[in-house]
């Protein structure tokens, strides 16, 4: 029997030991996707302690605490910050086999250095280990300790960027980039969340925005600034993916609608949303950026604790819609027109996994290696299972050699264990097929591909 979290975890043959430890292990990270503060890592933040760093903003621990049967008061209401520690560690035993388990001693070990379980009776102990060793452990020193070379924020694009401007002039290391994610700009389905950012973007660019030609030429401006300042990708959360065509005439009606706070019917927000896609991913193309599509998730479920926490609060799923004949229809009307830039699309439902990789491969140009990725396990899919599924499906369908491979997509320092969780899988899938004489014994080739889906692909693919 192996022991829990050995040296060896998740390596289940000498091949995927060999890819590992040989090839996979010391690569350096391209985080092209992920939530974290640019104002923290600009300010070189210290963290108060372990709660500070490991709980706060932690969705996925804070479902799994309602659903041991944690008040809300332990999780993210006014306890004290151990308190709410203890209540997770008294949770983590109860994560057996959720992959909040393996992640949770994993970060515990790395940077930690903490092998003991996490309970309840052990939780006093590692909470005390762990706050000695914060003073030294900032953002700034955690991304260069987990071999960090580039991570994009996500970022609004009315945001000032004084903060990746102030990283820049003052560098440490990893090279900290914006994203840019024009979501608010698209959401005339609630019109208070778009006249807030209309407002917002004609403060920034200091235009009259009276018309959806006048927001989409500031919008633009503000891609123009993203492009200065480092940027070289859009992201893109959307339910589904759109596609119906209007007119301007109608793009202007719908823009007046949303502006006097009138509601827009179904039709008339696929119409505008369509509209806002096309025109960003035309930027996108000239410029020569990479675009990103995080697909399939309903959000905002609970209306109660929407109210009480906001948006991210822990109440999102994956959602159930149809997507092939919209995004055909979407990324064919780039195509047609030449204006279809490098593109990764995400898929939160399993069920979708051959649907999203076959897609992909429609729209292979030959023009840059793995153009149209099939993007990794994404939310509630960046786990074992999900992974394997995720480069399974890529594997059949299309070309996991061209793979860009793994992201954070986290608002946690801590997260870059991902990576390693990451890494490990995918060695020993490929450990696993050498073994069972599906892939030749070649470990020199073998191992070159392990490095490009870790860190190579990336670095060729987004050209930072």
């Amino acid at each position: 029997m192996k022991a829990f979290l050995s040296e060896d975890f998740l390596l289940q043959t000498e091949t995927a030991k060999r890819l590992y430890f040989d090839y996979a292990q010391e690569m350096p990270v391209i985080d092209y996707h992920n939530h974290l503060p640019p104002d923290e890592i600009a300010q070189n933040k210290a963290f108060r302690n372990l709660t500070d760093i490991w709980l706060r903003g932690d969705h996925y621990k804070w479902r799994a605490m309602r659903a041991n049967g944690v008040p809300e008061k332990y999780i993210t209401g006014d306890s004290d910050d151990f308190t709410k520690f203890r209540h997770w560690a008294a949770t983590a035993p109860y994560t057996m086999r959720n992959p909040l388990y393996h992640w949770s001693h994993m970060e515990l070990r790395n940077p930690f250095g903490v092998k003991e379980l996490l309970n309840e009776s052990t939780a006093e102990k590692i909470y005390q280990q762990c706050n000695e060793q914060l003073p030294a452990l900032t953002t700034q020193a955690l991304l260069k300790h987990f071999k960090v070379d580039v991570l994009c924020t996500t970022d609004d694009p009315v945001d000032s960027l004084e903060h990746h401007a102030a990283i820049a002039a003052h560098p440490f290391g990893p090279r900290v980039l914006p994203t840019f994610r024009p979501d608010r700009a698209m959401a005339v389905d609630n019109p208070a969340a778009f006249n807030a950012f209309v407002d917002q973007l004609a403060t920034v660019t200091n235009n009259d925005i009276s018309s959806f030609k006048a927001m989409m030429e500031a919008l633009h401006q503000r891609h123009t600034y993203f492009h200065e300042k480092g940027g070289r990708l859009s992201d893109h959360g959307i339910s589904t993916f759109v596609f119906a065509p209007a007119t301007e005439s109608e793009l202007e009606n719908i823009f007046v609608k949303a502006r006097k706070g009138q509601p827009v019917n179904d039709l008339e927000n696929e119409q505008f949303k369509t509209a806002v896609l096309l025109q960003v991913c035309g930027w996108n193309h000239a410029r020569g950026w990479a675009q990103q599509f995080h697909a399939g998730a309903i959000r905002n479920n609970n209306s109660r604790l929407l109210q009480l926490l906001g948006a991210d609060a822990g109440v999102d799923s994956i959602g159930d819609w149809s997507n092939a004949a919209r995004m055909s229809a979407f990324f064919n009307e780039l195509e047609r027109k030449d204006r279809l830039a490098k593109t990764i699309v995400y898929n939160l439902n399993p069920a979708d996994n051959e649907v999203f990789a076959t897609m992909m491969g429609n729209f292979q140009d030959g023009t840059v290696a793995g153009k149209m990725q099939y993007g990794s396990g994404w939310w509630f899919l960046d786990q074992k299972d999900g992974m394997e599924k995720q480069m399974n499906t890529l594997s059949n369908m299309g070309l996991l050699s061209r793979f860009v491979g793994m992201l954070t997509d986290s608002r946690s320092f801590l997260s870059y264990s991902r990576h390693e969780y990451f890494r490990r899988i995918l060695c020993n899938l490929l450990g696993q097929d050498v073994e069972n004489g599906e892939l030749p014994d070649d470990i020199k080739w073998l191992g070159k591909m392990v490095q490009d889906i870790c860190y190579n692909n990336a670095k060729a693919y987004f050209g930072f």
